[in-house]
């Protein structure tokens, strides 16, 4: 029989212990009603008992982690995961594809809820104007089809698609999340995403891009390493890779490429995560691409943004030896020092 202590064991298994707002997570999980219900209780119940609950919470506290884990316990129930950014290919797919019939998105809706009793959508994080104006219709249609809904975000419901375009249209979807959704705040505590990295090897000597993969695979929920165009600013750049909300680039790729200050600005505030690999060393015969690696640390510092670097054998101060740039580069290297310690990403 599935219990609180079920899953605060499986944690435990994984090398977690579940800190209180974790267990008071797990129980709400636990307290889930995931019985299938009938038309005649679905109507009856509809506005006494929550469809679901919305988890949210700063990056790396577990949500994802004990969703997941509770999910793996419910053998012999039908569930579907989905990431959000995959759920929202698979809408707009199914949309193009019953274009032209009457109500697409009511033929989406049924597609998704057969077979199943709970859905779960992670890192919920709406940006796209086309986006939020049918995820309102899509939540609505699964919980009234009496189905449980089990959503994480960064983000409490009210602070959802903020400033966003035609943010109004949006209202009616935070209302449904907020009247029809237990919203649970996973408070202050480990962050165990930022602590498994952190206690990577420090000077990631022999971190082949295989490892880099390896670490990806294990803390940001990826399989597949398919996505390797960025988009900022309405242009394309080339990556290592995309995933969730961590991005990998590649020293010498990536800031040979144009990018300013506001590129740099975008990414840090878009992803959790940056890992950079691939450093070579440089004369000033690459001043421009030095010059546009400095305006990334000068801005990823200051927003105190995670990133991770992997220089294999190649020490910092090896990374720029012209003279051109001088007293800027001594404060790169200084930063790039302490950015790359455990005080500066813990």
């Amino acid at each position: 029989m599935l219990n609180t202590q079920n899953i605060i064991d499986k944690l435990k298994n994984q090398g977690i212990e579940a800190d209180t707002s974790q267990i008071k997570l797990i129980t709400e999980l636990v307290d889930l009603n995931i019985k299938k219900k009938g038309f005649l209780e679905t109507y009856l119940t509809k506005n006494i008992k929550k469809s679901g609950i919305y988890i949210w919470g700063d990056v790396g506290r577990g949500k994802t982690l004990v969703s997941k884990t509770y999910l793996q316990s419910i053998t012999n129930k039908n569930v579907k995961n989905f990431h959000y950014i995959d759920l929202m290919k698979y809408v707009h797919k199914k949309l193009t594809e019953y274009a032209g019939k009457k109500n697409p998105l009511e033929i989406v809706k049924n597609d998704l809820c057969k077979e199943c009793e709970l859905i779960f959508i992670d890192e919920f994080q709406v940006e796209d104007i086309a986006d939020a104006m049918i995820i309102g219709n899509l939540l609505l249609g699964i919980i009234n089809k009496g189905l449980i809904l089990i959503l994480t975000s960064n983000a409490h419901p009210n602070d959802l698609y903020k400033d966003g375009l035609q943010r109004k249209k949006f209202l009616d979807a935070i209302k449904i999340l907020t009247d029809k959704m237990k919203v649970f705040h996973l408070d202050q505590g480990i962050d165990y995403r930022s602590l498994n990295i952190i206690n990577l090897e420090i000077d990631d000597k022999n971190s082949s891009d295989k490892e880099i993969e390896k670490i990806i695979k294990e803390n940001f929920e990826s399989e597949d390493f398919v996505n390797t165009e960025l988009k900022i600013n309405d242009r394309n750049f080339e990556c290592k890779q995309v995933v969730n909300n961590m991005l990998w680039i590649d020293f010498n790729a990536f800031f040979k490429q144009p990018t300013g200050s506001n590129d740099y600005i975008h990414i840090c505030d878009k992803f959790d995560w940056i890992f950079v690999s691939g450093f070579i060393e440089c004369d000033d015969d690459s001043a421009d691409m030095i010059r546009r690696f400095i305006s990334f640390i000068d801005i990823s510092y200051k927003e105190k943004t995670k990133v991770k670097f992997f220089f294999k054998n190649l020490p910092i101060s090896k990374i720029y030896n012209g003279s051109k740039l001088g007293v800027i580069w001594d404060r790169c290297e200084s930063r790039l020092s302490e950015m790359n310690s455990f005080n500066h990403l813990d």
